[in-house]
């Protein structure tokens, strides 16, 4: 005989309106994912002790070498990528170790944040939000260093909440002006896979990346490139890590596995969009993603609006944050364009709150797709009662129409 007390759990669809079309995703991560990648992630899930699954790990790292342009370990975790974050620090660094960052914007604050939790000293030097990196005084900062206290510089490659890249190259350069021997982390979450980006050239010692901007995947998977150097930080660093340590990834990795059970249709996702950046070519990825950034920086310039980014040689060319005129709220535009045009915009993050919008131009996207963001948010801009000058739109369809291909740019 049973209890007398039965309970069942029921999971019911909200009630909603259909709403024809496609919903557009224009957020700068996660992005939207090709009908390709989606349709090999639906594979069946397969061994991942057997020899297919070790013949797809080392597919997927010889094709990650090419678009983090740089030949030595890379290491995947099913994680997102404040995992990679943490993984970057806990394997090269040990208890109360000094680093220097700088303000770029709400993600370099996460990483500090998290630098902070575990003990390390962290000189976060303040800084313009819509301008890059300071070198000149990264380079003094060093040079006065003469006890080499700091032991990283970590720095944001395109911080995701102002539109604003840093060089890379130029950051290596100050580095090596003031003759640091300090180790060389970056964030490369929102440029990875949309604008160059070149691991050993610039002398990068851990970068960090993520699956859901560039690389066109669900969020799940993060990523740390590593160089000799951070290799061997590591086997001196000596803070907590058990997850994220390199030395259980290292020797499976070698052999095409994981220490655990890894994302493995994620994976199968990622190898499809390295096929698909195999067959475009990279170099026209980012020659796409330059036209649609322009595009989209001329259609905020004709409507009279402000790109957060003040340096015109700092513009990202993954996502615009748009500065709101005054007195008007940035949400309340996201909000009628969502329910008039059913079309997500990037909201502002921390201090930005109400005051941008951040348009994602990056992944999967073409001509066609980002003329449709640009009409949604002029139509926004009108609805929501947002001052501003019409004619965005044109601008951006006249540039890309004169530009014609992305080889032309």
């Amino acid at each position: 005989m049973g209890t007398g007390v039965e309970k069942s759990v029921a999971v019911k669809r909200e009630s909603a309106t259909h709403r024809s079309g496609r919903h557009f995703l224009q957020i700068p991560g996660p992005t939207n994912v090709p009908d390709r990648v989606l349709r090999a992630m639906g594979r069946p899930t397969i061994d991942h002790r057997g020899s297919e699954f070790a013949a797809l790990t080392g597919q997927i790292i010889e094709g990650l070498r090419a678009v983090f342009n740089g030949r030595g370990t890379i290491l995947i975790y099913p994680g997102s990528a404040n995992g990679g974050w943490e993984a970057a620090l806990v394997n090269t660094l040990s208890p109360g170790d000094k680093v220097l960052m700088f303000d770029q914007g709400f993600f370099a604050s996460g990483w500090r944040a998290v630098a902070r939790r575990f003990g390390l000293e962290v000189d976060f030097v303040a800084g313009d939000w819509r301008r890059r990196i300071d070198l000149d005084l990264l380079e003094s900062t060093l040079s006065e260093d003469g006890e080499h206290a700091y032991k990283a510089v970590m720095v944001v490659h395109n911080e995701t909440s102002t539109g604003v890249t840093s060089s890379i190259a130029d950051v290596r350069t100050a580095i090596d002006s003031a003759h640091h021997p300090a180790l060389l982390m970056v964030d490369a979450v929102s440029s990875l896979g949309s604008i160059e980006y070149r691991h050993d050239e610039w002398g990068v010692d851990v970068t960090v990346a993520g699956s859901q901007k560039g690389l066109m995947l669900p969020p799940g998977l993060c990523f740390n490139a590593v160089s000799k150097k951070a290799l061997a930080a590591s086997q001196t660093a000596r803070l907590p890590k058990s997850y994220w340590d390199w030395a259980a990834m290292l020797p499976s990795n070698e052999t095409g596995f994981f220490p655990y059970t890894p994302s493995i249709n994620l994976l199968f996702g990622l190898r499809e969009t390295l096929f698909l950046f195999h067959e475009e070519g990279l170099d026209r990825v980012y020659a796409r993603h330059a036209r649609l950034g322009e595009a989209t920086r001329r259609a905020v310039e004709a409507w009279g609006l402000e790109n957060y980014c003040s340096c015109s040689e700092a513009y990202s060319n993954t996502v615009t944050a748009v500065l709101m005129p005054e007195g008007a709220d940035a949400d309340e535009l996201r909000s009628a364009v969502l329910k008039r045009f059913d079309m997500s915009l990037g909201t502002g993050l921390g201090k930005l709150k109400g005051k941008v919008f951040r348009i994602g131009h990056l992944g999967d996207l073409n001509e066609l797709m980002l003329a449709g963001t640009l009409c949604g948010i002029e139509m926004g801009l009108v609805a929501a009662g947002v001052p501003h000058t019409s004619g965005g739109v044109l601008a951006a369809l006249d540039f890309l129409v004169q530009t014609g291909d992305a080889k032309s740019i």
